[in-house]
């Protein structure tokens, strides 16, 4: 079912002397009306150059569901944010950890060594040397 010029104009909430200008200028297609040499416009080509707009009350509903399904798109990629948080930390801990328990066992080999007796060189001491070449010590 074609609309005529007030019909299409009040499903895209436009002004009448708007499509006009688009038929003439070619942009919407429309055929005259024989009977009453009004203009007939299709929907699907007045929805082709202009959106269709929807009533205020579907559009709220619309949009109360798309907000619900948002927020719920929302919730999961937050969640999923949470537990990669989650898992960088418990890595991070395990890291700290094993770090800790290798600065321990570091820190137990040093203390060992300087515990440990110092190695006494036996047998002759080797020539000092002079930081000038040309001289002897």
């Amino acid at each position: 079912m074609a609309y005529t010029l007030a019909e299409a104009a009040k499903a895209v909430h436009r002004d009448k002397t708007t499509l006009l200008r688009a038929i003439k200028s070619g942009k919407l297609s429309a055929v005259r009306d024989a009977a009453t040499g009004g203009w007939l416009i299709e929907p699907a080509e007045l929805h082709r150059v202009y959106p269709a707009v929807i009533d205020a009350a579907m559009d709220a509903a619309a949009n109360a569901a798309l907000r619900s399904s948002d927020a719920e798109v929302e919730i999961r990629e937050l969640r999923a944010r949470l537990d990669d948080k989650d898992d960088q930390i418990a890595d991070l801990r395990r890291r700290l950890d094993a770090e800790a328990e290798e600065r321990r066992r570091l820190t137990a080999l040093i203390a060992d060594r300087s515990t440990a007796p110092a190695v006494l060189h036996l047998g002759p001491e080797p020539p000092r040397r002079s930081w000038w070449p040309w001289r002897r010590a």
